[in-house]
């Protein structure tokens, strides 16, 4: 199988089969247009993305690399009611700068599958939470001063209005 030749943004180079790379339509695209001889040593840089999380691409890829790709495109439009795999779920078990920087890499490189399955990791962290819980969670420091605080407070005591008793019972 051809193998290609990945430069992450910290010059480290990462070699991998050319199924593996097409997880990513960007390459994949890259791919269709500038094709690969069998025989080339085609390097592709990827400035936006450094050697550790390059790395965890490539694991997430190799373990996703026999998923149906037009199947996988169908799944990821419809992220509302995917579910994280165990095998996911655990490979996604990571601090959150690294989960931060694998979203942005996912997205850099048009990963829809790896892309949803991390921004629904990140939305678990949140799922179900105060807003202190959730500042504690991602360390933001809480800007909002006493007086604002307390509007936010009352705002949140009112309740909202029925769409019956403002229109009727039509």
């Amino acid at each position: 199988m051809p193998v290609i030749k990945l430069q992450s943004s910290d010059g480290e180079i990462f070699e991998t089969d050319i199924e593996t790379a097409k997880c990513s339509s960007t390459i994949k695209t890259l791919l269709e247009d500038c094709p690969v001889e069998a025989e080339s040593d085609t390097l592709i840089p990827l400035p936006n993305v450094n050697s550790t999380i390059l790395k965890k691409i490539l694991i997430w890829a190799k373990h996703h690399r026999e998923d149906d790709a037009e199947e996988n495109e169908e799944e990821a439009d419809k992220s509302v009611a995917m579910q994280i795999t165990p095998w996911d779920a655990e490979f996604l078990t990571m601090d959150q700068g690294t989960l931060f920087e694998l979203i942005l890499a996912a997205n850099y490189l048009d990963i829809p599958n790896l892309l949803n399955a991390a921004c629904m990791t990140v939305a678990n962290m949140i799922k179900g939470r105060t807003a202190e819980e959730i500042r504690q969670t991602f360390h933001i420091t809480n800007d909002f001063s006493p007086s604002e605080e307390d509007l936010q407070t009352v705002e949140a005591e009112v309740p909202q209005e029925d769409e019956a008793t403002v229109y009727g019972d039509i």
